[in-house]
């Protein structure tokens, strides 16, 4: 599938002299070498789909206390039950040709080899908190690319509408496991007994 991906221009410096370089004359044609490179040198989420790249918008502060909030309720149960669980920036494959990087990646067992140093090559459960600029593409797009990824559990914790939609993964689609609102407990069909209130995460700060 090819997607339209946002590329900004990019700058190169060689030797004192300013060159602009736009990147969307080679969309298309970036390998994945080229895009590990590119990515081992930057902290922006530039995620990858066969030959396209994508530069994700830069987080809002509301996003990275929401963020912070899951993540720590996230780690305390990892760290309780021998998992490991991480944050963006860290680069998921998806399949060959085809890399995101979701806000958490969980898995259960801190020692899975899936667990690698220049990216994961899996998870358990991924999330992510949608993002204004485009919350297809947190809502949709990567609800199909998880799913090809075959990552049991996709959270959804969207801030426009305060809901955390928590899917899981049935045949090759995901299902709703539970649609999670303001009063509710949100919780998870694969970590035992893990739940989160709505309003604390949605009250971050």
């Amino acid at each position: 599938m090819t997607v339209a991906a946002y590329t900004p221009p990019m700058r190169l410096v060689i030797a004192g002299e300013m060159t602009d370089i736009d990147l969307t004359v080679i969309q298309g044609m970036w390998s994945v070498e080229q895009y590990l490179r590119l990515t081992d040198h930057t902290n922006r989420l530039i995620e990858y789909s066969d030959g396209w790249i994508e530069i994700l918008p830069m987080p809002t502060e509301r996003h990275q206390a929401i963020l912070e909030c899951l993540f720590l309720f996230f780690r305390a149960y990892a760290d309780s039950h021998g998992g490991k669980v991480r944050f963006a920036p860290l680069r998921l494959l998806v399949r060959d040709g085809k890399f995101r990087e979701p806000d958490i990646l969980l898995l259960r067992d801190a020692r899975d080899p899936r667990r690698q140093d220049r990216f994961w090559c899996g998870a358990d459960l991924v999330a992510e908190v949608v993002s204004e600029d485009d919350p297809e593409r947190d809502t949709q797009i990567k609800r199909i690319d998880y799913a090809e990824a075959g990552i049991p559990e996709y959270w959804i914790v969207n801030p426009l509408d305060e809901t955390v939609t928590v899917l899981t993964l049935s045949a090759e689609s995901y299902s709703e496991y539970g649609v999670f609102r303001r009063g509710d407990e949100a919780r998870s069909k694969l970590l035992d007994g893990f739940t989160v209130r709505v309003d604390a995460i949605f009250d971050a700060q």
